[in-house]
């Protein structure tokens, strides 16, 4: 009976400590967190990566860019569609994402609150790179006999959704050659509603600013003869002087099967992340992104490069994780 009463004992108590075991490592896990945990706010490992439409550039490079960074990395990376630079800054406000692609003006609006974001700047984002330049493409056929910006008067062009990014670019280009919206029939399209509609035949241009070459134009060009509007070198300095993020680009002979080289204009695309991801995670996203660019196969892989990374971002201020890896690199170049 006494034997029984001890085991019975002996059982009781290893129980209690088990239970008090556990209870306190669940306290140190609450309270601390523990390697590789998921947890809300800036710990979070899952983040969204906000692209834009699937027929332009940023969709297809971020699920590139977001693979390579979930191999590399705690984070695990979702890439989403979208509507590009203007809505992903305030999804980014709103905290329903944690990095976006943008233009660089469109960033530097939203942190200055400019143009579509007057007055009501966006406090809560910093960038981690530019990327590649980002090609202002006016778009047509060469059978609608448009050769040049000033003959889209009258005539139906898509614009791209108010308040975004390609709306902007069209805008300041029309401006700088003395038109408005009101000279032209316009129409805020996707690009690949832009491609839908020169296909049918229901517009006759559209303004679509993405890396070269844009899916939805190279879709457009294999059952039609594409024209890309150039920018003469005036307009281009006269945009330049007015709106400087703008840099002069060129559309190369070949691209859409075209047959000469064509002169525009570009921006840069970028990455964007919220100020509260922590430190340590943007620095190894970082880090993986540059030291992997050859897993890049898209065409604009070529273009993002270390050494290229803060070119165009003007007084747009570095995530500290993206300045640490950045540092790290100027010192070891001897340039810091």
């Amino acid at each position: 009976m006494k034997k029984l009463r001890k085991s019975f004992l002996f059982v009781v108590l290893l129980t209690l400590t088990m239970v008090l075991a556990a209870c306190s490592g669940g306290k140190e896990k609450t309270s601390g967190g523990v390697a590789g945990e998921e947890k809300s706010g800036s710990g979070n490992k899952n983040l969204s990566l906000l692209t834009g439409g699937t027929g332009g550039t940023y969709y297809p490079l971020g699920g590139q860019i977001g693979k390579i960074i979930s191999d590399n990395t705690a984070a695990n990376i979702t890439p989403q569609t979208s509507g590009a630079s203007a809505e992903n800054m305030e999804t980014l406000r709103a905290g329903d994402a944690e990095i976006a692609f943008s233009q660089t003006d469109i960033a530097a609006y939203a942190i200055e609150g400019k143009e579509m974001f007057k007055d009501k700047a966006i406090d809560n984002i910093q960038a981690i790179s530019t990327l590649y330049p980002e090609t202002v493409q006016l778009v047509t056929t060469a059978k609608s006999g448009i050769k040049s910006i000033e003959d889209l008067k009258g005539k139906k062009v898509s614009v791209g959704a108010p308040g975004s990014g390609v709306y902007i670019n069209a805008m300041q280009i029309l401006e700088i050659h003395g038109l408005s919206d009101k000279d032209i029939k316009a129409q805020n399209l996707s690009f690949d509603e832009s491609a839908d509609g020169i296909q049918a035949g229901n517009i006759d241009a559209a303004f679509i600013t993405a890396g070269t070459p844009t899916g939805a134009v190279e879709a457009l060009s294999a059952q039609n003869d594409i024209v890309i509007v150039p920018i003469t070198d005036e307009k281009i300095k006269e945009l330049i002087a007015k709106y400087p993020y703008y840099a002069e680009e060129t559309v190369p002979n070949g691209t859409y099967s075209i047959k000469e080289d064509i002169k525009t204009v570009a921006v840069k695309a970028m990455l964007v992340v919220k100020k509260d991801v922590e430190e340590d995670l943007v620095y190894e996203m970082t880090k993986a992104l540059y030291e992997n660019t050859d897993k890049i196969t898209h065409a604009k892989g070529t273009f993002i490069t270390a050494e290229t990374a803060r070119e165009g971002l003007g007084n747009m201020q570095l995530h500290p994780g993206a300045a640490k890896y950045f540092d790290e690199l100027d010192e070891k170049a001897g340039t810091k």
